[in-house]
């Protein structure tokens, strides 16, 4: 039976990626052999911290040792404490972050608080930056912040910011390599606001709506009128009618539709109104049904055989509606 020092280097790299950072670097005093693997660019391309509470002095270590211009993506919680018993991420450190890791495209944070952190401090290589329960400063995202802040940004995650209001969103409009945008639980925003900015986000071709208190209706209603590039949605289906899923016909790009509950009310469509509907999105080529309880129902034969061009999907709802990796 082989042994680990018989396998080949590129299996142990992949068992080694699996490892949280802590322990990647534990193994690396096992022997040179393994030294040198952890040492690997590849090994270092994604880092998730998430896991740890750690001081500042710990992370400075990490970026100038491991990560530096090997890093693609970091997770990162806002766990770094220097004195005070409450999570922060330091401007310093963000801004090292970009001077260390030109190759870094993927910023996610999780439980920060960013109230003291100026948007300018993240590193303007960012193509995706997610925000999971973090504090933003009422200064964040507002239209009349410097244009040339995150000038390659395609896709921002706002996962239940308490902060992020109508303004915030409106001043998303001045990242114009923007092209994928999430709001989840972002109960400020409005009908009102969400139709302004999206008529000036019309170029957005990703665009999720979960566990807002926006009604899946007024949603798409905004959809139709402004976004008629967009190939992939995905919504909560709160306040979802049949006349209001109808608006989606004639959607000239939309390829992936994604309907999630659990929140289903009495005007919810049938299976044979959804099946009526997609039909009419020329390009729809996957449906996703999420927690509708409709798995090997009666409902999912219904619309299987009504949209025999497209993958259906019918699922219990995931237990993390965030994807970090996608």
């Amino acid at each position: 039976m082989a042994s680990l020092v018989d396998l080949p280097d590129l299996v142990l790299l992949e068992i080694f990626s699996y490892l949280p950072v802590r322990d990647r670097i534990r193994i690396s005093r096992v022997c040179h052999h393994w030294k040198r693997l952890v040492d690997d660019r590849w090994l270092w391309r994604h880092v998730d911290l998430t896991l740890y509470t750690m001081r500042p002095k710990v992370m400075w270590h990490l970026l100038r040792r491991y990560m530096a211009s090997r890093l693609h993506s970091l997770r990162l919680g806002g766990y770094l404490f220097s004195g005070s018993q409450a999570p922060q991420l330091s401007p310093a450190l963000l801004r090292a972050l970009g001077q260390k890791c030109p190759n870094l495209q993927r910023l996610c944070l999780h439980v920060a608080d960013l109230s003291m952190v100026p948007i300018t401090s993240l590193p303007s290589t960012l193509r995706t930056l997610e925000l999971h329960s973090c504090e933003i400063s009422m200064a964040w995202l507002l239209k009349e912040q410097d244009p040339t802040v995150l000038p390659l940004l395609e896709r921002i995650v706002l996962d239940r910011v308490p902060a992020f209001r109508d303004e915030h969103l409106q001043g998303l409009t001045r990242f114009r390599a923007l092209r994928s945008l999430v709001l989840g639980g972002t109960y400020r925003v409005t009908e009102t606001g969400l139709d302004a900015s999206l008529q000036e986000l019309s170029y957005l071709q990703r665009f999720e709506v979960l566990g807002c208190t926006l009604s899946a209706d007024s949603t798409l209603l905004a959809i139709s009128r402004h976004l008629r590039d967009l190939r992939k949605l995905r919504l909560t289906v709160g306040g979802l009618s049949a006349p209001g899923l109808a608006r989606l016909q004639g959607m000239p790009a939309l390829e992936s539709l994604c309907l999630q509950g659990p929140l289903i009310t009495p005007e919810m469509p049938t299976p044979a109104e959804i099946v009526a509907s997609c039909l009419a999105i020329p390009k729809l080529r996957v449906l996703e049904l999420q927690g509708l309880g409709w798995e090997g129902q009666e409902a999912e034969k219904i619309l299987c055989q009504g949209l025999p061009h497209c993958v259906v999907i019918v699922r219990p709802s995931p237990k993390e509606s965030m994807d970090w990796w996608m």
